[in-house]
């Protein structure tokens, strides 16, 4: 073989590599993918997200695996997807509060485990509104009872949330600020557990997602009082909105799928794609339907930018409470 042919053969070879390398790449995902939801089964990111990864894993050809990784109202969960390798194989489900963490670290003076700049934002799949819902043992048929009681007996009215600073925990306590009225806290793990604390009767009421509480709303368990919205819901029509009733008090409980920051934009072109089909799809938005919830889909850039003006509100609300201890 002369020195031509070698180096002839030698590029060829190199070239070959080089497009067995970039087939690789555009082939993702080759295996599982592991969705993080920071919150115990029961909530909203749970009960969207389940569905959402059936959906999803019918489009990629490959299983999505939902891992609940609990703790601190959502934080431990997406501390665990920042640190994971960025190659499209951790993904995160979470909610309207991710947004807040960094500033609650700030609140107490602690250095930051993560910030929003940890994630890149893939797509929202559902804005949900809080619905504030209290116990069918208690006298509030309602809100200007609940008000007018826990005026009369500061810390007498419980409240249950998923968490400091968490997703209900915030819309609870602005509206508190609004109403003048100190009530005493009971922070849980997550949606799930604050629904169930509130169905044991160890609370008095709960801000929750329309999504969550519809079921124990039909079911007589628990009396819808408010919503947050700035309109009233369409599967509650009879419910007046906090803003009907004095309020200024207007919030939205969303849920986003996120990925590492430094994931390949392949994968995240990929993913966006995907999430895209799945969202859409019949199977998922007939559970959404059987939830009382509408899609609210936004694809990345539209995402981004939503998110950075609704983590702006989340910091100023945050800042606006305060230090809480419990």
């Amino acid at each position: 073989m002369d020195r031509r042919t070698f180096v002839a053969g030698a590029a060829a070879a190199a070239g070959a590599l080089a497009s067995c390398r970039v087939l690789a790449e555009n082939a993702y995902p080759t295996h599982a993918i592991t969705m993080i939801s920071p919150f115990p089964p029961g909530g909203v990111s749970d009960t969207i997200t389940r569905p959402l990864d059936a959906a999803l894993e019918v489009v990629l050809k490959q299983p999505v695996v939902l891992e609940n990784k609990t703790g601190a109202a959502g934080a431990v969960g997406a501390q665990y997807v920042a640190a994971a390798k960025p190659d499209g194989y951790t993904l995160l489900s979470h909610i309207v509060s991710i947004s807040g963490f960094a500033a609650v670290d700030k609140l107490f003076g602690r250095t930051p485990k993560f910030t929003n700049n940890s994630f890149i934002p893939i797509a929202r799949i559902i804005a949900d509104p809080i619905v504030m819902i209290a116990n069918v043992d208690t006298p509030y048929k309602a809100l200007k009872e609940l008000v007018d009681d826990a005026r009369a007996n500061p810390n007498k009215v419980i409240y249950s949330s998923s968490g400091l600073y968490g997703g209900s925990h915030i819309p609870t306590a602005l509206f508190a600020k609004a109403a003048n009225i100190q009530m005493r806290h009971l922070p849980t793990s997550g949606g799930g557990p604050a629904v169930t604390a509130l169905l044991g009767g160890n609370v008095n009421f709960f801000m929750s997602p329309t999504s969550i509480a519809l079921t124990h709303i039909r079911a007589g368990k628990v009396r819808p009082l408010a919503v947050s919205s700035a309109t009233r819901v369409k599967v509650l029509p009879d419910v007046p909105t906090f803003k009907e009733l004095g309020y200024d008090l207007e919030y939205y409980f969303w849920v986003g799928i996120f990925a590492p920051k430094g994931t390949p934009e392949t994968a995240i072109k990929v993913l966006r794609e995907a999430l895209n089909q799945a969202a859409h799809s019949k199977p998922f938005v007939d559970t959404l339907t059987n939830l009382g919830q509408d899609l609210a889909y936004m694809d990345q850039p539209e995402f981004a930018a939503f998110w950075a003006v609704d983590a702006k509100r989340q910091e100023d609300a945050i800042a606006s409470i305060g230090r809480v201890q419990g």
